[in-house]
């Protein structure tokens, strides 16, 4: 409806774009050009982040880290993650590591390899997870307090949610304009 050229995804939304580029094509073909047939943008750096459970984080899989828990909160749940049973001073391994791939969506690269280098060393299981629960708390605390004041703060919510829907209507009538004609859709107006 905005006519992207680019979409940044996740490697597991792919097939979404690939159905939206079919769709669009299709479209196309029969009405004239009127969609963009948008490419995809998936960075190789990230994938799937998992769960706690270590499979794919999924509300459907009752798995995920709340982004605005209170910081006890979300410091129990770092800590329910599940680890394998390698004891502290052991080397492990990043590679299949939820607390690693986690930390390492939200890590700098920098701060990546001297977590890899903390697993290599045999990092414990807990200090390992607390390195997690200090990164996250950093990056996660000033968008929590933005949450707070706007939840106390409906009418500001309302305000942006407005201007949010103005500018879409603004992109996106005329494209819904030139499928009404194209397809040959009246207002009930006209």
């Amino acid at each position: 409806m905005f006519n992207a050229d680019i979409v940044p995804v996740g490697k597991d939304q792919k097939q979404h774009l690939e159905m939206t580029r079919d769709i669009a094509t299709r479209f196309n073909h029969h009405y004239g050009e009127i969609f963009s047939i948008p490419q995809d943008l998936i960075s190789e750096d990230t994938g799937i982040i998992p769960g706690i459970d270590g499979r794919k984080m999924s509300k459907s899989y009752k798995n995920i880290i709340p982004v605005f828990l209170s910081t006890d909160e979300l410091r129990k749940t770092i800590m329910k993650i599940k680890t394998d049973s390698k004891e502290p001073g052991e080397p492990k391994q990043p590679k299949g590591s939820s607390v690693f791939e986690i930390y390492r969506a939200f890590a700098s690269e920098e701060q990546t390899q001297a977590m890899e280098a903390r697993y290599k060393e045999g990092v414990s299981w807990g200090d390992a997870k607390e390195m997690l629960f200090e990164l996250l708390e950093e990056k996660i605390n000033p968008l929590r307090e933005q949450y707070d004041q706007l939840i106390k703060e409906p009418k500001e919510i309302e305000k942006i949610l407005t201007t949010g829907a103005k500018k879409a209507l603004h992109i996106s009538t005329p494209i819904i304009k030139k499928v009404r004609q194209a397809v040959g859709i009246r207002g009930f107006s006209e």
